[in-house]
């Protein structure tokens, strides 16, 4: 027999037109109730494009007729239209030319994210998008990679991509600074690097909205997006700006990593986010005495975070030093050492991702 839980579990597969989250998680529907083999909805939502409405009405009646126990389908839809200011870009009030504005010329767009930190989530950050940039070049001949830094509190990102500098401002938009064919935009960038970001969550938010909307990314294939680890405002003011295509998660084979970074990556499922894979760091140390590989941190925590995730192992990174000198030398190894195993892993996980965005 039908319940309001189960018809919220059938609206939850409709994505709001040009977006890749649903009406459910963006907070469209007002009510839903199932009585004597009627499904009644009721959503409300601001828009001044009349296609809208229609379309997310055919698409409600034509999933919640699915429904077990539903004979009779009734779908109300209120509308409203904007006013003279805009809602927030980015959010299911604004018109497709405001949403475009949010992300013009961003194909693609993940986050990479982890519970936990010490997992050398930001270092696989900038080798996956300079993996990206490989992958994507090598198929299409060119390639346009962005990275965004979204730990305000600790921005690394500057470091280990060899970027140096104040972003300019063009028509009232940041520039993101490039280096090595890769686009970035860090709190690293705007402040001296001896002070201190000492913000509360207002101003975090803000800051991720800026990035969001007064950024002149251009003309990029994919947007990587690193976050800060756990669940806090970062993670939960992108979600509400930035309409994310997936997000990948990274730990490290230990069990301390893998039950706090499964704990954190289920924030993605409360929002609708699809999480694209894990990746475990760290996997093992490659010795180079004699070639065998030495599993410093335990085994099967990435299997495990991908299992209690429902999704995919991506791949495993190994303990390398070079992976750190590059890091600290503003050189990713995809980039410094493309032959090396470890830059070969980084291919294959952006290959995988590459394939389940497309």
């Amino acid at each position: 027999m039908s319940s309001e839980q189960s018809l919220l579990d059938a609206l939850a597969t409709i994505n709001y037109p040009g977006f890749s989250r649903d009406i459910v998680s963006f907070g469209l529907v007002r009510s839903a109730s199932f009585e004597n083999g009627t499904a009644n909805v009721k959503l409300a939502i601001t828009t001044s494009d009349p296609q809208i409405p229609a379309s997310l009405k055919k698409d409600a009646e034509l999933v919640l007729g699915e429904v077990n126990g539903v004979e009779t389908v009734q779908v109300e839809i209120a509308v409203t239209k904007p006013k003279s200011t805009p809602p927030p870009q980015g959010a299911p009030g604004a018109t497709n030319q405001q949403s475009a504005a949010l992300i013009k010329g961003v194909k693609k767009i993940i986050a990479v994210a982890s519970g936990k930190g010490g997992v050398g989530k930001s270092t696989f950050s900038v080798n996956l998008a300079c993996a990206f940039d490989h992958v994507i070049n090598e198929k299409n001949g060119s390639s346009a990679v962005g990275i965004m830094d979204c730990d305000v509190y600790g921005p690394s990102i500057p470091l280990m991509m060899g970027v140096r500098g104040r972003p300019t401002i063009e028509e009232e938009s940041l520039v993101p600074l490039e280096n090595l064919g890769i686009k970035t935009m860090s709190m690293g960038l705007l402040v001296d690097a001896d002070t201190p970001v000492i913000w509360r969550g207002p101003m975090v938010n803000k800051t991720i909205q800026q990035f969001a909307q007064n950024v002149n990314w251009g003309d990029l294939d994919i947007l990587v997006v690193d976050l800060p680890p756990g669940t806090g405002d970062a993670q939960l003011s992108l979600a509400q700006n930035i309409p994310l295509d997936g997000a990948v998660i990274v730990t490290t084979p230990q069990e301390a990593a893998v039950s706090v970074t499964t704990r954190g990556a289920k924030m993605f499922e409360k929002v609708n986010i699809p999480i694209l894979g894990v990746s475990e760091n760290m996997s093992y140390f490659l010795n180079p005495a004699n070639g065998e590989k030495e599993y410093l941190f335990g085994t099967g925590g990435g299997e495990k975070a991908a299992e209690e995730l429902n999704t995919t192992l991506l791949g495993k990174i190994p303990l390398d030093a070079a992976i750190r000198q590059g890091g600290d030398a503003g050189i990713p190894i995809v980039k410094s050492t493309p032959s090396s195993e470890t830059a070969q892993a980084f291919f294959k996980i952006a290959r995988q991702i590459l394939e389940s965005l497309s």
